[in-house]
This record gives C-alpha cells, structure tokens and sequence, in this order.
C-alpha cells in the first residue's frame, strides 16, 4: 500500500473515531435531559446532533444546575 493510501485509510479512521465520540457524548445529554426534563423537543435534539465535542461537554455540565431545557442549549 502506498503512503498516500496509508494516510487516507488513516484519516478516515481517526474521522469514524470523533464520529462515534460525539455520537455517545449527544447520547448521553439526551439521557440526561430524559432523566431530569422528560424529555427533549425535536428543536433540542437537532441542535444536539449538530453539535461540536466541546459544546456537547458544556452542555452536559448545565443540565446538572438547569432549571429546564433552554438553559442546558440555549444561545
């Protein structure tokens, strides 16, 4: 295999891996709003599913103090 070809199959591993990170880190804020909301508005959960690592990781920091769903995701 060519390095070229090494470095693409490369590449695309450590994409699948953030991929599958960001994955479980919505998996998990979307439990945690189940547990302590009921639930999340469709709106809620295509923002979480859009969303980056760091903002995934702040977000599942606020459900711990949040009064309710807006102010875990709100802007």
């Amino acid at each position: 295999m060519t390095g070229f070809a090494e470095r693409f199959i490369e590449q695309g591993r450590q994409e699948g891996k953030l991929e599958g990170k960001q994955e479980g880190e919505a998996t998990i804020l979307l439990r945690q709003l189940q547990l302590k909301f009921g639930g999340a508005p469709e709106m809620a959960r295509r923002k979480i599913e859009h969303a980056d690592s760091q903002t995934l990781l702040v977000w599942s920091e606020r459900v711990l103090t949040a009064a309710d769903i807006e102010q875990v995701i709100g802007d």
